[in-house]
Formats: structure tokens, sequence, C-alpha cells
């Protein structure tokens, strides 16, 4: 646990009076609970590992709600990237409509997993007003710098605070196009803030010249303008922890000298198809609209909930199968009889230790 995802002691406004065992300690509950899901660079269809993120965000959400607790949730929308304006640019569409699209579908596929609409759905080219208002304030705290109409952040000691050795954290900033060799930062770890507008990429004016904002600091942004300084929960894939979350962490707390931004993690875990990672790049996706075509809504979320949130897993057909064939029991058994006081009270205790769906599942 690094110094941005404290032990659940500091920050917000206490009294929910209600708490709950995540990631192995008990998490005390703010009013309003706030969680900030990091959410989709919209160029691309919904794959298991996007929906097994948000499956769990929602059953997260579900189950602080269940004790009571109000809840604010923000799950953004990335459509300020590269990688969507490349992909848009393929398809000979202009970026927005075509992130609006694949939004579109995404929302689709998330209430066929009945997954519940978040709070708040920033889209990060509605709040560029705010990353230029939080690189200012980073510019004038001295924890960013400005050189040649880019503003970058001074991220030295953000690996260090995450728990990782210099060579592994520039080896994944690399995997996820930081580009710690750029020339023009003072620190292989400084990341953009503010990036100045190149080619045909979309962009827009700042007191740096014209431009767009980094993907870490859009997050920070976002959840500062939606929730405020310090959030309860900051939930994604297990991927996301560095460089992702750890920059949106710091950048939010150097902003707002809260010290922290997220009183605790919630990131679940990467799946895999023959061992390898899933991912586009190398092809091994498995879609989640292909499996909705054949099994219900319902099957495919319990499927995606049959393990630990934490747990990297394996994607195997017959286990699907095995979720279909799980959910008609517990459909036969709801019929058939009520349930008692205790078995409610177990299956709340299941959920309420560190997200435990197997065990309230086995307990119905």
């Amino acid at each position: 646990m690094d110094q941005f995802e404290a032990d659940g002691t500091a920050g917000g406004d206490e009294g929910g009076g209600a708490a709950f065992a995540l990631a192995g300690a008990p998490l005390p509950l703010s009013a309003p609970a706030r969680v900030y899901v990091c959410g989709i660079t919209p160029y691309d269809v919904t794959h298991l590992g996007h929906a097994a993120t948000f499956v769990w965000a929602d059953v997260l959400t579900r189950v602080v709600r269940s004790t009571g607790t109000p809840t604010r949730v923000t799950r953004n929308v990335t459509d300020v990237d590269d990688v969507l304006t490349r992909s848009a640019a393929e398809r000979r569409v202009d970026y927005d409509e075509f992130g609006l699209r694949q939004e579109f579908w995404f929302d689709r596929t998330m209430a066929d997993l009945q997954v519940v609409a978040p709070d708040h759905a920033p889209h990060a080219r509605h709040h560029v007003k705010h990353v230029i208002a939080l690189a200012a304030a980073l510019l004038a705290t001295g924890a960013a710098y400005e050189r040649d109409g880019a503003v970058y952040f001074r991220g030295a000691g953000v690996p260090g605070a995450a728990g990782l050795d210099r060579d592994t954290a520039l080896a994944l900033s690399a995997e996820y196009g930081d580009d710690p060799g750029d020339p023009h930062r003072d620190d292989p770890f400084d990341v953009p803030l503010w990036k100045p507008a190149a080619g045909d990429h979309p962009a827009w004016p700042s007191p740096w010249g014209p431009g767009r904002p980094g993907w870490h600091a859009e997050c920070a942004a976002m959840a500062l303008a939606t929730l405020g300084g310090v959030v309860d929960v900051l939930a994604g894939g297990a991927d996301l922890a560095f460089p992702h979350h750890a920059y949106q962490s710091a950048m939010a707390a150097a902003a707002t000298g809260a010290g922290l931004f997220a009183r605790r993690g919630f990131r679940a875990g990467i799946v895999s198809v023959d061992g390898a990672k899933m991912a586009k790049s190398t092809g091994n996706l498995v879609l989640v609209q292909d499996l909705l075509a054949d099994t219900p809504g319902a099957a495919v979320r319990l499927f995606l909930l049959d393990r630990p949130w934490a747990q990297p897993w394996e994607y195997r057909p017959e286990d699907l199968a095995l979720a279909t064939g799980r959910l008609e029991e517990l459909y036969v058994a709801a019929g058939r009889k009520p349930g008692s006081d205790a078995a409610v009270d177990a299956v709340r205790d299941a959920l309420h230790d560190d997200l435990d769906v197997p065990r309230a599942v086995g307990t119905a």
C-alpha cells in the first residue's frame, strides 16, 4: 500500500458509521462514500477484461449502498486520447463522433450485465478547463514546470511511493506510453499534464499554447471536479496500478494538499487466454457481445464474479457453462422457499468480507 492509498482513517466527511473489509482491511465509509472508477477509452468494443472491472466495481457500489451509506460513483470516459484519435482517423470519422458510437455499444453491454449507471460519467473533452486548472495549481506549488508549450508533473518520487524499483517503473512507463526518454523532461518519470498541439490531433487553447491534456491529468481533474479532493475507493483494472493510478493519485494529492487521494485501491485481476494477457495487441480478445449472443447476461456476470476480485484468472469456456448452470440452480432455489434471516445474514457477511461473492453464492 503506497502513500496514495491510506489505511482508511483519513480524508472525507466521516459520519457513515458503516464499515466493511476491502483489500484486507476494514474501510470505514464516509458519507457520501465516493468511488472513482477508471472507465473506457471508447475506441473498441468491450472484452472480458473490461467487463470484469466494471462488474466488480458495480458489486462494490451495491455492497456499500447495502450498508445504508449514500454513495456517489464517477466512471469517466477518456475521449481525448491518441489511440482514439488514430482509430477514428483510420475510419475517416471525427474522433468525438466515433467515441460516442463506441460508448453507445459499451452502455448496451453494461446494461446487459446489469451494471448500474454511475452518478457521474464525465468525458475528458468536457473537462479540459479542469485539466488546465489542475496544471496551473501544480505549477503554482512547484510540483510542475512548463517547457515549450508542455506542462510536466514532477514525478521522480512516484515509482518509489508505488513500491517499484527504477527498472520496473521505466518498463511500465514505456509500455503505457509515458515516453521516459523524452529529452524535454527534467526526469524520466516526469509526465505531461498538458501536451502541445500536434498534427491533426484535437487541441484546445491554454495559457501555454494550443494543446490537449495528458492521460493521468484527465482522470485526476475529472475525479476532483465530480467527487472532490479525496475518494474512498479508486477502482480499475490491475494493469492501471502503475503508471496511471499512481500518477493520477499523486497529481490530485499535490494539487489539494490533502496528502492522499484514494483511501483504498480496488483493482480487478487481469484475465488471460492460454497464458497470455487478454489484449487487442495479442489478438486474443473474448468479446462480451459474442458471449451474450448465446448466454444470459446474468450468467456472464456470475461467471465474472466467481473468484476473489483481485485474483488474476484464465478464461475457459467450460467455466462459463458452469456459471450458467449455477445461475439456474439459484433461480430454482429462490422459487422453492423463502430465505431465512440467518441465510440473509450469511450472504451479507460474505459480501462485507472483501466482497466474497463465491461464499455468498454458496451460502444462498
